[in-house]
């Protein structure tokens, strides 16, 4: 356990709280732009199309086995799964350092602690996500890729209220925390409560639209943290 404690210790700092978590985004970003533009095409309700729609595809359809036109989709597979197991890993590490900020006060550091368990959960989902292509092993994909969400709503309200009464960082960066809860909370009201994309072509363009901004929302928010501790003293 002790040695446990110092590796945590060890990775709260400017490396793998500012500089990796932006790098892994980047390449995140970079390999998704990459899947779209080798994705073969096709939707699910359109098997025609020969490139990938921003409003009609969802990021997941990058990482199926058989793009919905019939043509084998490898390499758009093999970026997305990347893509999702480097970000996984990543966020793993990083809020695994956040615990060691809240030691000083017993209710933050539970709380941060419960925050890191779920986002652990997460990027667990994310993980899965990108090693379970959707028209291969339906079940098991969409039950991490929904996970993704119902963990980091319940991590994201955790560390809203733990950055807010540490004064850790500025209270904009928790009200940055508090913007994304809200808006992911939103997102797992749509994936609970919305419309099967299946219905119609409506339907799809309103949930693929909804994924896309949540990411955005959700790539942001890591990257705005970052900027936080950027400016962090780590030797205090």
């Amino acid at each position: 356990m002790l040695n446990f404690t110092k590796i945590l210790n060890k990775l709260a700092n400017r490396l793998v709280l500012v500089t990796i978590p932006r790098i892994a985004l980047s390449i995140f970003i970079l390999l998704q732009i990459m899947g779209m533009i080798f994705y073969p095409g096709g939707t699910m309700h359109d098997d025609s199309t020969f490139t990938y729609s921003f409003s009609n595809n969802f990021f997941s359809d990058l990482g199926i086995y058989e793009s919905y036109n019939g043509s084998p989709n490898y390499i758009s597979m093999i970026l997305f799964a990347l893509s999702l197991i480097i970000v996984g890993f990543t966020f793993s590490v990083y809020y695994m350092s956040l615990i060691q900020f809240f030691k000083g006060d017993r209710f933050n550091y539970i709380l941060s602690i419960i925050g890191t368990i779920f986002a652990i959960g997460s990027a667990i989902g994310l993980i899965g996500t990108g090693l379970t292509p959707a028209d291969v092993v339906l079940d098991a994909h969409v039950f991490f890729a929904n996970n993704i969400f119902y963990c980091f709503t319940i991590t994201a309200f955790c560390y809203t209220v733990v950055f807010y009464r540490s004064q850790i960082l500025e209270t904009k960066y928790a009200l940055g925390y508090a913007f994304f809860f809200i808006s992911i909370a939103i997102y797992v009201g749509i994936l609970i409560y919305g419309p099967s994309p299946r219905v119609n072509a409506s339907a799809l363009i309103f949930t693929v639209v909804s994924q896309k901004v949540i990411v955005i929302i959700f790539c942001w928010s890591i990257l705005y943290q970052t900027f936080g501790f950027a400016n962090y003293n780590f030797n205090r």
